[in-house]
C-alpha cells in the first residue's frame, strides 16, 4: 500500500511511525511525498496559502484520484468537515498536546526582557503570547522544524514557540519551558497523527487497527466544541480535552481570542464521561453564544483585509 506524505522531516518521520506499526499487522508499505501549496509558499503567513487545511487538501486530492492508499496528518492541521468518502480511519494515541518555548538563551517566558522577539506561524500562539506578555514583539516564522531552529540559533528571534510533540517526533531532546494549557490552550488535536484512507477500501481495514479510542473521544471532544466558530485553523482559536485522574469526566478548556489577544471568550468545565459527545455539542453552541463566533468572525475578517494588501 503507497502512504502519501508531505516531503518534510516531521511528515517523513510521522509516516514511518504509521508504516512501522502496519508492518508489526503484516501490511508493506511504500512512500510517496505530495508536495502541498502549504510547504512551497514559505514566503507568506500560514493564513494566507490556499485557505483552511493548505496541508490536506491536496493530498485528499491525490487520494481521492486513487495515487496513493493512506495519508497521514498531524490531526491538528485537518478542517472540521471532511469529505465523506475520506474518513479518519484511525486516531494513533496522543503525544504531549502542549505547546514549548525554545529561546536564544534560555530565558523563561516570564523573564523576557521587554521587546523581545518570539517567533511562530500560529495565530493562536502569536494571540496568546500578546494577551500573556503584550510587551513581547511577534513576528512570523515560518518553514520546517529545522529551519525555525537555525533561525533561533542565529538569533533572528529570541524565542520560538513550537508544538512539544514534533520535537519527540523527530527524536530532538531540546531544553525549553512547557506552556500551562490554563494560558496557552493548544490547538485542537495538537499532539495527534491521524491517518486517513478511502471508505470501503482495504487500506481502511488495515489502518483501522491502528486506532486508540481514548484518544478518538479527546480529539472528537475538542473538534466538536469549536465546529460552529467557524474558521479552522487560520483563527486563533485553542481547544483541549483530557480524561481525569478518576478516569469519569473529561477535562475541556476552549477559546477564541481576538488577533491583538486584547479579548478572548473561554470555556472552562468537566464533562461526564458518558454522554460526553452529547454534553459538548451542547457546550459548542454555548461557546458560540458566550461570543466565540462572533470573535472568530471578526478575526476572519481581519486577515481578508491583511490578505487583500499583500
Amino acid at each position: 500500500m503507497i502512504i502519501g506524505t508531505r516531503g518534510s522531516n516531521l511528515a517523513l518521520a510521522q509516516t514511518v511511525l504509521v508504516s512501522h506499526l502496519l508492518k508489526e499487522n503484516g501490511v508493506e508499505t511504500s512512500q510517496k511525498i505530495i508536495k502541498t501549496s502549504g510547504d512551497r509558499f514559505t514566503d507568506r503567513p500560514l493564513h494566507a496559502v490556499a485557505g483552511v487545511g493548505a496541508f490536506v487538501r491536496e493530498l485528499d486530492d491525490v487520494m481521492l484520484a486513487g495515487e496513493v492508499d493512506i495519508a497521514v496528518h498531524s490531526m491538528k492541521d485537518m478542517p472540521t468537515i471532511r469529505p465523506e468518502e475520506l474518513p479518519t480511519v484511525a486516531v494513533l494515541e496522543r503525544d504531549t498536546p502542549f505547546d514549548i518555548l525554545l529561546t536564544y538563551d534560555g530565558t523563561p517566558l516570564d523573564e523576557l526582557p521587554e521587546q523581545a522577539i518570539i517567533g511562530t506561524s500560529s495565530l493562536r500562539r502569536a494571540a496568546q503570547v500578546r494577551r500573556y506578555r503584550p510587551d513581547l514583539v511577534v513576528q512570523e516564522l515560518r518553514g520546517n522544524i529545522d529551519t525555525r531552529l537555525r533561525k533561533l540559533r542565529e538569533g533572528q528571534y529570541d524565542g520560538i514557540l513550537l508544538a512539544k510533540a514534533g520535537l519527540e517526533r523527530m527524536g530532538w531532546e531540546l531544553e525549553g519551558e512547557i506552556l500551562s494549557p490554563d494560558f496557552f490552550c493548544p490547538s485542537p488535536n495538537q499532539g495527534t497523527i491521524s491517518v486517513v484512507t478511502r471508505a470501503g477500501t482495504e487500506a481502511e481495514k488495515a489502518v483501522s487497527k491502528l486506532d486508540h479510542p481514548q484518544s478518538r473521544i479527546l480529539t472528537e471532544i475538542e473538534r466538536i466544541l469549536i465546529t460552529e466558530l467557524g474558521g479552522g485553523c487560520t483563527t486563533p482559536v485553542g481547544s483541549y480535552a483530557e480524561f481525569t485522574s478518576n478516569g469519569q469526566e473529561i477535562h475541556v478548556r476552549a477559546e477564541v481570542l481576538s488577533l491583538d489577544g486584547k479579548e478572548v471568550v473561554r470555556i472552562d468545565e468537566f464533562l461526564p464521561l458518558v454522554g460526553c459527545i452529547e454534553k459538548a455539542q451542547e457546550l459548542g453552541h454555548k461557546f458560540v453564544d458566550m461570543g466565540g463566533k462572533r470573535l472568530a468572525e471578526q478575526a476572519l475578517s481581519q486577515l481578508s483585509g491583511d490578505s487583500c494588501n499583500c
